[in-house]
Protein backbone atom coordinates (compact mmCIF):
# COMPACT_ATOMS: atom_id res chain seq x y z
CA UNK A 1 0.00 0.00 0.00
CA UNK A 2 1.46 3.38 -0.99
CA UNK A 3 1.65 6.42 1.29
CA UNK A 4 -1.28 8.19 -0.37
CA UNK A 5 -3.61 5.27 0.34
CA UNK A 6 -2.41 5.14 3.94
CA UNK A 7 -3.17 8.83 4.42
CA UNK A 8 -6.66 8.40 2.97
CA UNK A 9 -7.46 5.46 5.26
CA UNK A 10 -5.84 6.68 8.48
CA UNK A 11 -6.90 10.32 8.22
CA UNK A 12 -10.47 9.22 7.47
CA UNK A 13 -10.41 6.85 10.44
CA UNK A 14 -9.39 9.67 12.81
CA UNK A 15 -12.00 12.26 11.87
CA UNK A 16 -14.56 11.20 14.49
CA UNK A 17 -12.34 12.10 17.43
CA UNK A 18 -13.35 15.66 18.34
CA UNK A 19 -10.92 16.25 21.23
CA UNK A 20 -8.18 17.82 19.17
CA UNK A 21 -8.13 21.61 19.75
CA UNK A 22 -4.79 23.18 20.64
CA UNK A 23 -5.99 26.14 22.67
CA UNK A 24 -3.95 26.81 25.79
CA UNK A 25 -0.50 26.01 24.45
CA UNK A 26 1.81 28.98 24.05
CA UNK A 27 5.26 27.40 24.29
CA UNK A 28 8.09 28.47 21.99
CA UNK A 29 9.68 25.42 20.45
CA UNK A 30 13.20 25.30 19.06
CA UNK A 31 13.78 24.80 15.35
CA UNK A 32 11.03 25.23 12.78
CA UNK A 33 7.35 25.24 13.64
CA UNK A 34 5.46 27.89 15.57
CA UNK A 35 3.30 26.81 18.49
CA UNK A 36 0.64 29.49 18.93
CA UNK A 37 -2.65 29.57 20.89
CA UNK A 38 -4.64 29.90 17.67
CA UNK A 39 -4.37 26.12 17.33
CA UNK A 40 -4.32 23.47 14.66
CA UNK A 41 -5.80 24.01 11.20
CA UNK A 42 -9.42 22.89 10.81
CA UNK A 43 -11.47 21.31 8.09
CA UNK A 44 -15.11 20.24 7.80
CA UNK A 45 -16.19 16.66 7.24
CA UNK A 46 -19.23 15.74 5.21
CA UNK A 47 -21.33 15.23 8.38
CA UNK A 48 -20.61 18.74 9.67
CA UNK A 49 -17.78 18.13 12.13
CA UNK A 50 -14.95 20.59 12.46
CA UNK A 51 -11.73 18.55 12.54
CA UNK A 52 -8.04 19.43 12.78
CA UNK A 53 -5.22 18.50 10.46
CA UNK A 54 -2.83 16.70 10.35
CA UNK A 55 -5.16 14.41 12.26
CA UNK A 56 -4.38 10.73 11.74
CA UNK A 57 -4.20 7.35 13.38
CA UNK A 58 -0.90 5.54 13.66
CA UNK A 59 -2.89 2.40 12.83
CA UNK A 60 -6.56 1.52 12.41
CA UNK A 61 -5.93 -2.12 13.28
CA UNK A 62 -7.71 -2.72 16.58
CA UNK A 63 -8.22 -5.65 18.93
CA UNK A 64 -11.18 -4.02 20.66
CA UNK A 65 -14.73 -4.35 19.37
CA UNK A 66 -16.40 -1.17 20.68
CA UNK A 67 -19.92 -1.11 19.23
CA UNK A 68 -19.88 2.62 18.38
CA UNK A 69 -16.46 2.72 16.69
CA UNK A 70 -15.98 2.64 12.93
CA UNK A 71 -12.56 1.01 13.46
CA UNK A 72 -13.85 -1.82 15.70
CA UNK A 73 -12.37 -5.27 15.19
CA UNK A 74 -15.48 -6.62 13.42
CA UNK A 75 -15.72 -3.70 10.97
CA UNK A 76 -15.23 -4.63 7.33
CA UNK A 77 -12.85 -1.79 6.39
CA UNK A 78 -9.38 -1.51 4.83
CA UNK A 79 -6.65 -1.70 7.48
CA UNK A 80 -3.28 0.03 7.44
CA UNK A 81 -0.52 1.42 9.66
CA UNK A 82 2.13 4.11 9.37
CA UNK A 83 5.74 3.76 10.37
CA UNK A 84 7.38 6.30 12.68
CA UNK A 85 9.55 7.62 9.83
CA UNK A 86 6.52 8.06 7.56
CA UNK A 87 4.65 10.10 10.17
CA UNK A 88 7.69 12.27 10.94
CA UNK A 89 8.26 13.03 7.25
CA UNK A 90 4.57 13.68 6.61
CA UNK A 91 4.26 16.12 9.50
CA UNK A 92 7.38 18.05 8.52
CA UNK A 93 6.54 18.23 4.82
CA UNK A 94 2.92 19.20 5.42
CA UNK A 95 4.01 21.92 7.81
CA UNK A 96 6.61 23.33 5.41
CA UNK A 97 3.91 23.54 2.73
CA UNK A 98 1.62 25.36 5.18
CA UNK A 99 -0.97 22.58 5.02
CA UNK A 100 -1.03 22.12 8.80
CA UNK A 101 -0.04 23.84 12.02
CA UNK A 102 0.23 20.75 14.21
CA UNK A 103 -0.18 17.02 14.64
CA UNK A 104 -2.99 15.09 16.33
CA UNK A 105 -2.00 11.45 16.67
CA UNK A 106 -4.05 8.53 17.95
CA UNK A 107 -4.20 4.85 17.13
CA UNK A 108 -6.20 1.68 17.15
CA UNK A 109 -5.12 -0.78 19.83
CA UNK A 110 -3.24 -3.31 17.70
CA UNK A 111 -1.10 -4.67 20.58
CA UNK A 112 -0.58 -4.19 24.31
CA UNK A 113 -1.58 -0.58 25.23
CA UNK A 114 1.96 0.30 26.36
CA UNK A 115 3.38 -0.93 23.05
CA UNK A 116 0.90 1.16 21.05
CA UNK A 117 1.53 4.21 23.25
CA UNK A 118 5.25 3.65 22.80
CA UNK A 119 4.87 4.08 19.03
CA UNK A 120 3.05 7.40 19.49
CA UNK A 121 5.73 8.58 21.92
CA UNK A 122 8.49 7.47 19.54
CA UNK A 123 6.90 9.55 16.77
CA UNK A 124 6.65 12.68 18.93
CA UNK A 125 10.19 12.25 20.26
CA UNK A 126 11.61 11.82 16.75
CA UNK A 127 9.81 14.98 15.61
CA UNK A 128 11.31 16.98 18.49
CA UNK A 129 14.84 15.55 18.64
CA UNK A 130 15.62 14.37 15.11
CA UNK A 131 13.50 16.56 12.84
CA UNK A 132 13.74 19.71 15.00
CA UNK A 133 9.97 20.25 14.93
CA UNK A 134 8.85 22.84 17.50
CA UNK A 135 5.16 23.05 16.65
CA UNK A 136 2.04 21.65 18.31
CA UNK A 137 1.69 17.94 19.08
CA UNK A 138 -1.37 16.28 20.61
CA UNK A 139 -1.11 12.61 21.58
CA UNK A 140 -3.99 10.37 22.51
CA UNK A 141 -3.44 8.27 25.66
CA UNK A 142 -4.29 4.67 24.81
CA UNK A 143 -6.70 3.11 27.38
CA UNK A 144 -4.72 0.86 29.72
CA UNK A 145 -1.45 2.77 29.30
CA UNK A 146 0.76 2.83 32.40
CA UNK A 147 1.93 5.88 34.35
CA UNK A 148 5.48 5.62 32.97
CA UNK A 149 4.30 6.05 29.37
CA UNK A 150 2.01 8.96 30.32
CA UNK A 151 4.96 10.69 32.03
CA UNK A 152 7.16 10.34 28.96
CA UNK A 153 4.41 11.34 26.51
CA UNK A 154 3.88 14.61 28.38
CA UNK A 155 7.53 15.56 27.86
CA UNK A 156 7.19 15.53 24.06
CA UNK A 157 3.55 16.50 23.49
CA UNK A 158 1.77 19.80 24.12
CA UNK A 159 -1.49 18.11 25.01
CA UNK A 160 -2.59 14.63 26.01
CA UNK A 161 -6.12 13.28 25.98
CA UNK A 162 -7.87 10.09 26.99
CA UNK A 163 -11.43 9.60 25.82
CA UNK A 164 -13.92 8.64 28.52
CA UNK A 165 -16.40 8.11 25.65
CA UNK A 166 -19.49 7.03 27.66
CA UNK A 167 -20.90 8.64 30.81
CA UNK A 168 -21.26 5.51 32.97
CA UNK A 169 -19.43 2.23 33.58
CA UNK A 170 -22.65 0.35 32.78
CA UNK A 171 -22.76 1.79 29.24
CA UNK A 172 -19.03 1.24 28.77
CA UNK A 173 -19.36 -2.42 29.79
CA UNK A 174 -22.28 -2.83 27.39
CA UNK A 175 -20.84 -1.09 24.32
CA UNK A 176 -17.06 -1.31 24.92
CA UNK A 177 -16.46 -4.32 27.19
CA UNK A 178 -12.70 -4.34 26.48
CA UNK A 179 -12.32 -0.88 28.07
CA UNK A 180 -12.38 0.00 31.74
CA UNK A 181 -13.81 3.24 33.10
CA UNK A 182 -11.56 2.82 36.12
CA UNK A 183 -8.46 2.70 33.89
CA UNK A 184 -9.57 5.78 31.93
CA UNK A 185 -10.20 7.82 35.09
CA UNK A 186 -6.93 6.44 36.48
CA UNK A 187 -5.04 7.77 33.43
CA UNK A 188 -6.57 11.21 33.99
CA UNK A 189 -5.50 11.05 37.61
CA UNK A 190 -1.95 10.00 36.65
CA UNK A 191 -1.74 12.96 34.30
CA UNK A 192 -3.03 15.34 36.97
CA UNK A 193 -0.58 14.10 39.60
CA UNK A 194 2.37 14.27 37.20
CA UNK A 195 1.38 17.73 36.02
CA UNK A 196 1.27 18.91 39.64
CA UNK A 197 4.68 17.40 40.30
CA UNK A 198 6.28 19.16 37.33
CA UNK A 199 4.63 22.51 38.09
CA UNK A 200 5.82 22.43 41.70
CA UNK A 201 9.36 21.55 40.61
CA UNK A 202 9.40 24.37 38.04
CA UNK A 203 8.64 26.87 40.83
CA UNK A 204 11.50 25.79 43.10
CA UNK A 205 14.47 28.21 43.07
CA UNK A 206 17.10 25.46 43.03
CA UNK A 207 15.93 24.41 39.56
CA UNK A 208 16.46 27.89 38.09
CA UNK A 209 19.46 28.83 35.95
CA UNK A 210 19.84 32.31 34.49
CA UNK A 211 16.32 33.16 35.57
CA UNK A 212 14.71 30.14 33.85
CA UNK A 213 13.61 26.78 35.20
CA UNK A 214 15.59 23.80 33.91
CA UNK A 215 12.62 21.50 34.57
CA UNK A 216 10.88 20.78 31.25
CA UNK A 217 7.23 21.71 30.78
CA UNK A 218 4.87 18.76 31.03
CA UNK A 219 2.06 18.84 28.44
CA UNK A 220 1.67 22.64 28.68
CA UNK A 221 -1.73 22.60 26.93
CA UNK A 222 -3.15 20.22 29.55
CA UNK A 223 -5.48 17.32 28.85
CA UNK A 224 -8.91 16.90 27.28
CA UNK A 225 -11.46 14.14 26.79
CA UNK A 226 -14.43 13.24 24.63
CA UNK A 227 -17.95 11.99 25.36
CA UNK A 228 -20.13 10.34 22.74
CA UNK A 229 -23.66 11.75 22.81
CA UNK A 230 -26.59 9.50 21.96
CA UNK A 231 -24.92 6.08 21.82
CA UNK A 232 -26.23 5.16 25.29
CA UNK A 233 -29.30 5.99 27.35
CA UNK A 234 -27.85 8.57 29.77
CA UNK A 235 -29.59 11.93 29.92
CA UNK A 236 -27.99 15.37 29.61
CA UNK A 237 -27.99 15.84 33.37
CA UNK A 238 -25.72 12.82 33.85
CA UNK A 239 -23.37 14.09 31.14
CA UNK A 240 -23.17 17.62 32.58
CA UNK A 241 -22.62 16.29 36.11
CA UNK A 242 -19.79 14.09 34.84
CA UNK A 243 -18.17 16.97 32.94
CA UNK A 244 -18.39 19.24 35.98
CA UNK A 245 -16.74 16.57 38.11
CA UNK A 246 -13.92 16.07 35.60
CA UNK A 247 -13.20 19.81 35.45
CA UNK A 248 -13.00 19.98 39.25
CA UNK A 249 -10.82 16.93 39.82
CA UNK A 250 -8.30 16.97 36.99
CA UNK A 251 -6.18 19.32 34.84
CA UNK A 252 -8.86 19.21 32.17
CA UNK A 253 -8.97 21.95 29.54
CA UNK A 254 -11.96 20.73 27.58
CA UNK A 255 -14.65 18.11 27.44
CA UNK A 256 -15.61 17.52 23.82
CA UNK A 257 -19.02 16.18 22.86
CA UNK A 258 -19.40 14.05 19.75
CA UNK A 259 -22.84 13.29 18.33
CA UNK A 260 -23.17 9.55 17.82
CA UNK A 261 -22.95 8.47 14.18
CA UNK A 262 -24.08 4.90 13.57
CA UNK A 263 -21.28 2.72 12.08
CA UNK A 264 -23.69 -0.10 11.12
CA UNK A 265 -22.90 -0.11 7.39
CA UNK A 266 -19.24 -1.10 7.91
CA UNK A 267 -19.79 -3.78 10.57
CA UNK A 268 -20.04 -7.42 9.51
CA UNK A 269 -23.41 -8.92 10.36
CA UNK A 270 -25.30 -5.64 10.06
CA UNK A 271 -26.22 -3.07 12.73
CA UNK A 272 -25.28 -3.87 16.32
CA UNK A 273 -28.47 -4.42 18.38
CA UNK A 274 -26.82 -2.72 21.37
CA UNK A 275 -26.83 0.61 19.54
CA UNK A 276 -29.84 2.95 19.26
CA UNK A 277 -31.65 3.08 15.94
CA UNK A 278 -31.60 6.81 15.19
CA UNK A 279 -32.00 8.52 11.79
CA UNK A 280 -28.90 10.67 12.16
CA UNK A 281 -26.42 12.16 14.63
CA UNK A 282 -28.09 14.25 17.42
CA UNK A 283 -26.32 17.46 16.43
CA UNK A 284 -28.76 19.81 18.23
CA UNK A 285 -28.21 17.93 21.48
CA UNK A 286 -24.43 18.09 20.95
CA UNK A 287 -24.69 21.85 20.39
CA UNK A 288 -26.72 22.40 23.57
CA UNK A 289 -24.19 20.38 25.58
CA UNK A 290 -21.38 22.61 24.31
CA UNK A 291 -23.40 25.67 25.38
CA UNK A 292 -23.96 24.15 28.84
CA UNK A 293 -20.26 23.33 29.03
CA UNK A 294 -19.44 27.01 28.48
CA UNK A 295 -21.73 27.91 31.36
CA UNK A 296 -19.65 25.61 33.57
CA UNK A 297 -16.28 26.92 32.40
CA UNK A 298 -16.82 30.63 31.79
CA UNK A 299 -20.09 31.72 33.42
CA UNK A 300 -19.60 30.19 36.89
CA UNK A 301 -22.75 28.07 36.75
CA UNK A 302 -22.93 24.83 38.70
CA UNK A 303 -24.20 21.61 37.11
CA UNK A 304 -27.24 21.65 39.40
CA UNK A 305 -28.27 25.08 38.16
CA UNK A 306 -28.26 23.96 34.54
CA UNK A 307 -30.26 20.74 34.96
CA UNK A 308 -31.93 18.93 37.84
CA UNK A 309 -34.03 15.81 38.42
CA UNK A 310 -37.17 17.50 37.10
CA UNK A 311 -35.38 18.62 33.92
CA UNK A 312 -32.93 15.87 32.85
CA UNK A 313 -32.54 17.10 29.24
CA UNK A 314 -31.49 20.44 27.78
CA UNK A 315 -34.21 22.31 25.90
CA UNK A 316 -33.78 21.95 22.12
CA UNK A 317 -35.61 25.25 21.47
CA UNK A 318 -33.74 27.61 23.82
CA UNK A 319 -30.10 27.78 24.90
CA UNK A 320 -29.30 26.63 28.46
CA UNK A 321 -28.58 30.12 29.81
CA UNK A 322 -31.90 31.50 28.58
CA UNK A 323 -33.69 28.41 29.91
CA UNK A 324 -32.15 29.08 33.35
CA UNK A 325 -33.27 32.72 33.16
CA UNK A 326 -36.85 31.69 32.39
CA UNK A 327 -36.76 29.28 35.32
CA UNK A 328 -35.50 32.07 37.61
CA UNK A 329 -37.49 35.15 36.57
CA UNK A 330 -37.40 36.45 40.15
CA UNK A 331 -33.67 37.09 39.57
CA UNK A 332 -34.58 39.61 36.84
CA UNK A 333 -34.71 42.30 35.60
CA UNK A 334 -31.05 43.17 36.23
CA UNK A 335 -30.18 46.86 36.59
CA UNK A 336 -27.40 47.08 34.05
CA UNK A 337 -25.87 50.20 35.60
CA UNK A 338 -25.60 48.72 39.11
CA UNK A 339 -25.22 44.94 38.90
CA UNK A 340 -21.85 43.37 39.66
CA UNK A 341 -19.88 41.27 37.18
CA UNK A 342 -21.19 37.91 38.41
CA UNK A 343 -24.80 39.10 38.12
CA UNK A 344 -24.23 40.42 34.61
CA UNK A 345 -22.94 36.99 33.54
CA UNK A 346 -26.37 35.55 34.32
CA UNK A 347 -28.13 37.76 31.77
CA UNK A 348 -28.85 36.03 28.43
CA UNK A 349 -27.03 37.86 25.66
CA UNK A 350 -24.20 39.11 27.91
CA UNK A 351 -20.95 37.16 27.92
CA UNK A 352 -17.72 37.54 29.92
CA UNK A 353 -16.20 40.07 27.48
CA UNK A 354 -19.29 42.30 27.27
CA UNK A 355 -19.83 42.04 31.06
CA UNK A 356 -16.29 43.34 31.65
CA UNK A 357 -16.85 46.17 29.15
CA UNK A 358 -20.11 47.15 30.89
CA UNK A 359 -18.37 47.36 34.28
CA UNK A 360 -15.69 49.63 32.80
CA UNK A 361 -17.96 51.76 30.57
CA UNK A 362 -20.53 52.66 33.23
CA UNK A 363 -17.84 54.42 35.27
CA UNK A 364 -18.18 57.24 32.76
CA UNK A 365 -21.98 57.47 32.94
CA UNK A 366 -25.18 55.47 32.80
CA UNK A 367 -25.51 53.07 29.88
CA UNK A 368 -28.38 53.11 27.38
CA UNK A 369 -29.53 50.30 25.10
CA UNK A 370 -27.58 51.77 22.18
CA UNK A 371 -24.40 51.80 24.24
CA UNK A 372 -24.98 48.20 25.31
CA UNK A 373 -25.27 47.22 21.66
CA UNK A 374 -21.97 48.96 20.85
CA UNK A 375 -20.32 47.17 23.77
CA UNK A 376 -21.33 43.82 22.28
CA UNK A 377 -24.40 42.71 24.26
CA UNK A 378 -26.87 40.66 22.21
CA UNK A 379 -29.98 42.76 22.80
CA UNK A 380 -32.40 40.43 21.03
CA UNK A 381 -32.03 38.20 24.12
CA UNK A 382 -30.83 40.59 26.81
CA UNK A 383 -33.63 43.15 26.35
CA UNK A 384 -36.17 40.96 28.18
CA UNK A 385 -34.03 40.64 31.31
CA UNK A 386 -32.46 44.06 31.92
CA UNK A 387 -33.13 47.66 32.93
CA UNK A 388 -31.02 50.39 31.31
CA UNK A 389 -31.10 54.19 31.43
CA UNK A 390 -33.63 54.30 28.57
CA UNK A 391 -35.18 50.88 29.18
CA UNK A 392 -37.28 51.00 32.38
CA UNK A 393 -39.09 48.26 34.27
CA UNK A 394 -42.31 49.04 32.35
CA UNK A 395 -40.70 47.61 29.20
CA UNK A 396 -40.59 44.11 30.70
CA UNK A 397 -42.98 41.51 29.26
CA UNK A 398 -44.83 38.62 30.80
CA UNK A 399 -43.24 35.17 30.93
CA UNK A 400 -45.37 33.81 28.08
CA UNK A 401 -44.66 36.81 25.85
CA UNK A 402 -40.93 36.53 26.57
CA UNK A 403 -40.92 32.86 25.61
CA UNK A 404 -42.80 33.64 22.38
CA UNK A 405 -40.38 36.43 21.43
CA UNK A 406 -37.30 34.33 22.22
CA UNK A 407 -38.51 31.41 20.11
CA UNK A 408 -39.40 33.51 17.08
CA UNK A 409 -38.53 37.22 17.38
CA UNK A 410 -39.52 37.84 13.73
CA UNK A 411 -43.08 36.76 14.34
CA UNK A 412 -43.47 37.79 17.97
CA UNK A 413 -42.19 41.14 19.10
CA UNK A 414 -43.34 42.23 22.56
CA UNK A 415 -46.38 39.94 22.26
CA UNK A 416 -47.47 41.35 18.90
CA UNK A 417 -47.14 39.93 15.42
CA UNK A 418 -44.65 41.82 13.29
CA UNK A 419 -46.25 43.49 10.26
CA UNK A 420 -44.93 42.99 6.75
CA UNK A 421 -43.21 45.91 5.01
CA UNK A 422 -44.52 44.75 1.63
CA UNK A 423 -47.98 44.73 0.05
CA UNK A 424 -47.28 41.66 -2.06
CA UNK A 425 -49.38 38.62 -1.32
CA UNK A 426 -47.69 35.38 -0.32
CA UNK A 427 -48.45 33.89 -3.73
CA UNK A 428 -46.70 36.68 -5.66
CA UNK A 429 -43.62 36.35 -3.47
CA UNK A 430 -43.47 32.59 -3.81
CA UNK A 431 -44.15 32.21 -0.07
CA UNK A 432 -46.51 29.79 1.72
CA UNK A 433 -50.20 30.59 1.39
CA UNK A 434 -52.62 31.45 4.19
CA UNK A 435 -53.26 27.80 5.08
CA UNK A 436 -49.52 27.09 5.26
CA UNK A 437 -48.88 30.18 7.37
CA UNK A 438 -51.65 29.12 9.75
CA UNK A 439 -50.11 25.66 10.11
CA UNK A 440 -46.70 27.20 10.81
CA UNK A 441 -48.23 29.46 13.49
CA UNK A 442 -50.00 26.49 15.02
CA UNK A 443 -46.73 24.58 15.15
CA UNK A 444 -44.99 27.51 16.83
CA UNK A 445 -47.87 27.86 19.29
CA UNK A 446 -47.63 24.16 20.11
CA UNK A 447 -43.87 24.45 20.72
CA UNK A 448 -44.46 27.45 22.97
CA UNK A 449 -47.06 25.61 25.01
CA UNK A 450 -44.80 22.58 25.39
CA UNK A 451 -41.92 24.78 26.43
CA UNK A 452 -44.03 26.81 28.86
CA UNK A 453 -45.37 23.66 30.49
CA UNK A 454 -41.79 22.57 31.22
CA UNK A 455 -40.77 25.89 32.80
Amino acid sequence: MDLGEKITILAGAAKYDASCASSGSNTKGKGFGVNVPSGVCHSWTEDGRCVSLLKVLYSNVCRYDCAYCVNRASADIPRSSFTVDELVNLTCEFYRRNYIEGLFLSSGIFADPDIVMGKLIETAKALRTQAGYGGYIHLKIIPGTGEKCIREAGLWADRLSVNIELPTDKSLQNLAPDKSGKEIIGAMGNFSDTKNEFEEARRKPRFFQQGKSVVPAFAPAGQSTQLIVGASAEDDRQIINLSSSLYRKFFLRRVYYSAFLHPGAVVSGGPDPRLPDIPGPPLVREHRLYQADWLLRFYHFSAGEILDESRPFLDPHIDPKTAWALQNLDFFPVEINRADYETLLRVPGIGPASARRIVVARKNGRLSMAELKRIGAVLKRAQYFIIASDWPLTCQMSKDSTVRALIDPKVFSFGMEQLSLFKDTPATLGLPGAEDVTSVKEAVEESILCLASNL
